[in-house]
């Protein structure tokens, strides 16, 4: 084990004597929710963009599932009106997102993740999914009580949208493959904080597991 693994497994074992790290249960109508995966970031040619090519590659696998099963997508851009629009203060930290305004490219879902007439699409002008847009609403009214989370960036808007999944009461499940970030630092050390605090972290492997089967604790027990 690496000195990095060891550290981490100290750091996990004293959030667990502190009462963190706690478990969440998937309820039994799921939805896939992918958060800005959009030319403006998957593209580098683009000021916030950066290598995504094996996130929208295991993303794709998940999306691919969640429409055999008939389980809901909804698709997050960002996407600034010309005057900024309630993001300002943001652009301010991030001017590299003045690029991504209404109408350009940048803000399109990429094409490699096949988006379809019945995605759902949310645009929004802030880092959560949830804040200043229907999302919550449109929800409810698909009966969805789960949340499994991709996109980017896992430190920024995947973080964002998370933590108010859980101020939601809706349990979150973020899939490793599928989130990505600019700098391995703040991916590793976001995973950490939404696993301890807010939603699973959890393998690929055990989101298709979500999709695919009814839920027990028995059943996903080891998977992630």
């Amino acid at each position: 084990m690496s000195a990095h693994s060891t550290a981490e497994a100290e750091l996990r074992e004293r959030y667990r004597r502190g009462g963190l790290l706690g478990t969440l249960t998937p309820g039994t109508s799921p939805a896939v929710i992918v958060v800005d995966l959009q030319y403006g970031f998957t593209e580098p040619q683009y000021g916030p963009g950066f290598d995504l090519d094996e996130v929208v590659a295991a993303t794709l696998t998940l999306v691919d599932t969640a429409r055999e099963h008939g389980v809901p997508v909804y698709f997050t851009t960002i996407a600034f009106p010309s005057d900024g629009g309630i993001g300002t203060t943001w652009l301010q930290k991030m001017p590299a997102m003045t690029v991504l305004r209404a109408g350009d490219r940048s803000v399109e879902i990429d094409a490699r993740l096949g988006m379809q007439v019945g995605d759902e699409l949310v645009v929004k002008q802030t880092a959560s999914a949830f804040a200043h847009t229907d999302l919550a609403d449109r929800l409810v009214a698909d009966g969805v009580d789960t949340v499994i989370v991709a996109g980017a960036t896992t430190s920024g808007c995947v973080r964002a949208t998370v933590v108010d999944a859980c101020a939601a009461n809706l349990p979150a499940f973020v899939v490793r493959e599928c989130v990505g970030d600019r700098e391995r630092g703040p991916h590793d050390a976001a995973l950490l904080d939404i696993d301890a605090k807010y939603g699973d972290v959890v393998s690929l492997r055990t989101a298709l597991h979500i999709v695919t089967e009814s839920f027990s604790d028995n059943k996903i027990k080891g998977l992630s």
